[in-house]
């Protein structure tokens, strides 16, 4: 299947605009603050949501939202979690009225968000006021001003979109992503807004979102605390003119590969830009008895505080690996396991049958001293695989998160 990444994010595909402009919940008047995405018609809508119990108003207005399937805008404030709010699900439901006012789209068919610092009330005027300018604003080129709109500690803009063949047709996928801080399945503390112009059931989009989700945003860490306001929605136009996808056949498959590849990029994109990371970490696990097990291994090994802590110094301390992977639960022999440490750079074996062998320190840190490191478990029990990203633990993830709210 070939899928080709292309310029656009979220308005790659037909029948999208977007915009993000600075409305004042930020200080910063130089840092856009509110973005919003249109869609032409009504589209098909899914969304996976944060597990934390405690979760944003956003999420409680956009789950009764798309009660029906059915989405045809995403408006979402950074600065301002608007959770832990006695009128959060108020302010968070004026936030669909008002784009009901200024685009006439009917404000149950809009998907709102938040994100910020949990606990403080939203001001809604800043956004009254900005929603002249904000619409205004939509256009096909308006992807990259709402991808900075959402950002709050992330360092760089996450805004990708693939293009592949269904039916004969072009079909598209853009999304638009946030997170840095936060971050830990399920889901991570993320913000993701995905469009596709791909003509697709509700039922169909319901089972791959999830899917897809599940191994790739859901196997994500920075710091081990899940958020409150994660979500990450999809709405498909049906403009790219393909039979609907109603069913697990080839087509349903190719639209699976190439949202896959497109949340794969995004997950990695979030783990590497963990606040204060200096390095993105993979654990890849091979030969597990079940998936289950492999995917609990790989992430115990990329959430392990110690070993975040050996690579931001880029020594070789596989001990803590094999530490993590002793605490997962699940049924293995540790005596099997094999660990290697993998980079651009090079590679190197630090353990063999749950064992140390002899390895050269020196080339171990300069495979570590790269900015991208892969720890290769192969625990010889079987034939399922996984992976899992995190990052580095800096000490500028501490000061970031010192002073965050100040």
């Amino acid at each position: 299947m070939d899928i080709k990444w292309i310029d656009g994010g979220v308005t790659a595909p037909k029948g999208f605009k977007a915009s993000g402009v600075h409305a004042g919940i930020r200080r910063n008047k130089m840092k856009k603050d509110l973005a919003l995405i249109v869609a032409e018609k009504p589209c098909v809508a899914s969304a996976v949501y944060t597990r934390n119990k405690v979760f944003g108003a956003p999420i409680t207005v956009t789950r009764k939202n798309l009660e029906n399937g059915i989405a045809e805008a995403v408006i979402c404030n950074s600065g301002n979690a608007n959770t832990c709010n006695a009128d959060g699900v108020e302010k968070a439901a004026a936030m669909t009225k008002l784009v009901e006012l200024h685009t006439g789209i009917k404000s149950e068919n809009v998907i709102v968000a938040s994100t910020g610092v949990i606990g403080q009330t939203l001001p809604i005027e800043p956004i009254e006021n900005a929603m002249s300018s904000l619409v205004g604003a939509l256009s096909l080129e308006g992807s990259g001003d709402a991808a900075n709109a959402i950002m709050t500690t992330d360092t760089v803009k996450k805004e990708f979109a693939v293009e592949t063949v269904i039916d004969g047709k072009t079909v598209r996928i853009g999304a638009i992503a946030k997170g840095s801080g936060m971050i830990h399945p399920n889901m991570a503390t993320m913000l993701a807004f995905v469009t596709s112009d791909v003509s697709i059931s509700k039922e169909m989009l319901d089972k791959v979102a999830k899917e897809v989700v599940d191994d790739t945003i859901n196997m994500i860490s920075v710091d081990g605390d899940t958020s409150t306001n994660d979500m990450m929605t999809v709405m498909a136009s049906g403009l790219a003119g393909n039979a609907e996808i109603d069913c697990d056949g080839e087509d349903y498959k190719i639209f699976k590969e190439a949202l896959f590849a497109l949340l794969k990029k995004t997950a990695m994109t979030l783990a590497k830009d963990g606040e204060g990371a200096t390095k993105l970490i993979e654990c890849h696990v091979v030969g597990g008895s079940d998936v289950k097990i492999a995917k609990a291994i790989a992430k115990s090994v990329i959430t392990s505080s110690l070993l975040k802590a050996a690579l931001f110094a880029s020594d070789a301390n596989w001990g803590r690996i094999l530490c993590a992977i002793g605490y997962t639960e699940g049924d293995f022999d540790i005596t099997k396991v094999d660990v290697k440490l993998v980079s651009k750079v090079g590679e190197i074996t630090v353990c063999e049958n749950g064992s140390g062998v002899e390895f050269s320190e020196e080339k171990a840190t300069k495979v570590l001293d790269t900015d991208q490191v892969t720890v290769y478990v192969d625990m010889k029990d079987g034939d399922a695989s996984a992976t899992a990203w995190g990052c580095d633990l800096t000490y500028d993830y501490v000061k970031i998160n010192a002073d965050y709210r100040t």
